[in-house]
């Protein structure tokens, strides 16, 4: 059985929950397609959760790693195409740390592009009745530096497996105490990735134009 490790993130900014976590931990030990599925939380801390992530890797070795985060504010799943190697904290994290204009890894490239069929699994997404768009932009907070972590592993230590991120809204009760911002509910969130994870071995979609094939990913 191949495994698939699917993170989220403790709570951060005066929040008691993180829909990542609780999202994820509901996927914990489910049999998804030809993957178990093992949750893991990280810390919402620039270098404990790129230490953290390094650490499963190498434990768990796992074929796929999603990491999940929380966008407030946006109203659909999203799943990320790109991490690129910049922190810039607006906020300080949990371990009270705020860089500015700092790269995550000084020699790395400037970006990392998801190995994951984002294209199909959006699709798969939206066939579960989830509303789900692509994302060109994780932020520079610790979704985006974590994503960028994961990937340079991936590709530093020579793993062989894929990587990705996906960000979720808020939950409706953190929506009440932020007005106007969207939100999701649990079972929509479980649904949607629940989704993800069983389409990460399809193949890219495909789009015919100008008698031409493009694959999309």
């Amino acid at each position: 059985m191949k495994r698939i490790l699917l993170t989220g993130f403790e709570p951060f900014q005066q929040e008691t929950i993180n829909p990542s976590w609780e999202a994820v931990k509901q996927l914990d030990s489910q049999i998804i397609g030809h993957y178990e599925v093992m949750a893991r939380r990280l810390p919402t801390a620039f270098y404990p959760a790129k230490s953290q992530i390094q650490t499963y890797l190498q434990e768990l070795h796992p074929e796929v790693v999603i990491c999940v985060g929380q966008a407030g504010g946006r109203p659909d799943i999203t799943l990320e195409r790109i991490a690129i190697n910049l922190i810039d904290a607006r906020i300080p994290d949990n371990d009270g740390v705020s860089p500015i204009d700092v790269p995550i890894e000084a020699d790395g490239p400037a970006a990392y592009w998801t190995n994951l069929p984002i294209k199909a699994m959006r699709s798969a997404i939206q066939g579960a009745g989830v509303p789900c768009s692509i994302s060109y932009s994780a932020g520079t907070y610790v979704c985006n530096s974590t994503f960028y972590a994961l990937m340079h592993a991936i590709e530093s230590f020579g793993q062989s497996c894929r990587g990705g991120f996906i960000h979720i809204p808020f939950l409706p009760q953190q929506a009440t105490a932020h007005v106007g911002k969207a939100s999701m509910s649990l079972d929509d969130m479980v649904r949607g990735l629940h989704a993800a994870i069983a389409a990460v071995d399809d193949e890219e979609i495909v789009h015919v134009s100008a008698g031409t094939l493009h694959h999309e990913q």
